[in-house]
């Protein structure tokens, strides 16, 4: 059995564990308010705009049309992988990894896949097997629509310009703070909205001042708003899943504590009686 020292000393290092753990878990909830309520308001919007693109990008007529909507045949594919800056959110990261290993060995295998990484962890485990087109880790420390925009619009020019025929963005989607979804999203071309029928020809729109303006000014704002979207889910993400980590942590680290506070006294006790026992024992001797 461990002496009382080593064990004193490891209820101290427990102990001083769990209030940092406790303190992380904090600030993440702290942060995942402000982050949650930053993509919670801003999806009807953005939903709402991409059906209204699909709607618009199933009834163009054949002579209208927009290099974002090109569909060609796939051979060269852009993965960008969205992760964070900052480890210790449990899977959160570990997810995205595995995620885009399996979209490049498994959906688009035999094929030209490249990344493009949003988040230092993310580029810190896919660099080591090949090479990434691009990293950005400043994105996250200042999330912008205008920050945003910028990196958008690489990825649409890295499409026109003929660069890659498919763009798909791998992130996790914000359920609530203990679920995120992973999602393998395509980000160019453009997915039509010719898969829904019933709902393409309900929609009744009014097009001024028409379709080819509109599809010229809308194409662009809903492409820079579907990453600035999945950059805000993933950010939600990043703190639900830290503060459900670090609650975890700290649950743990109070059970140790509570375990080798236990341990302690035992260990104690069986101290204090192995000294009465050689004190009687001493009397005794003398005694006789």
């Amino acid at each position: 059995m461990a002496n009382l020292k080593e064990i004193r000393n490891r209820i101290s290092s427990v102990s001083s564990t769990m209030q940092i753990t406790s303190a992380m878990k904090m600030v993440s909830a702290a942060k995942l308010k402000k982050a949650q309520d930053a993509i919670t308001t801003m999806r009807p919007y953005a939903d709402k705009q991409t059906e209204l693109l699909q709607s618009l990008s199933a009834s163009l007529d054949g002579d209208i049309g927009s290099d974002y909507t090109a569909e060609r045949d796939v051979n060269k594919v852009l993965i960008v992988a969205i992760s964070s800056n900052r480890g210790l959110a449990g899977a959160f990261n570990s997810n995205i990894v595995k995620s885009t290993v399996s979209l490049i060995k498994d959906t688009y295998k035999g094929k030209q896949v490249d990344l493009f990484t949003l988040g230092k962890k993310a580029n810190d485990v896919l660099s080591k097997d090949r090479e990434i087109l691009e990293n950005n880790i400043e994105i996250f420390d200042d999330l912008t629509f205008e920050n945003n925009a910028v990196i958008a619009q690489k990825l649409m020019d890295l499409f026109t310009n003929g660069s890659y025929d498919k763009i798909v963005l791998v992130y996790n989607k914000f359920k609530n703070a203990a679920t995120q979804i992973i999602m393998n999203e395509q980000f160019l071309p453009i997915v039509s909205g010719q898969n829904n029928e019933e709902k393409v020809e309900t929609a009744d729109y009014i097009f001024e001042p028409s379709k080819a303006k509109i599809v010229e000014e809308l194409i662009p704002k809903s492409l820079k708003m579907q990453l600035f979207k999945a950059l805000r889910d993933s950010s939600a993400s990043e703190h639900g899943a830290r503060m459900t980590a670090m609650h975890k942590a700290t649950d743990n680290a109070t059970e140790l504590r509570d375990a080798l506070k236990l341990q302690y006294n035992k260990a104690r006790q069986a101290s204090i009686t192995n000294e009465i026992l050689e004190i009687v024992g001493g009397a005794e001797a003398l005694a006789g």
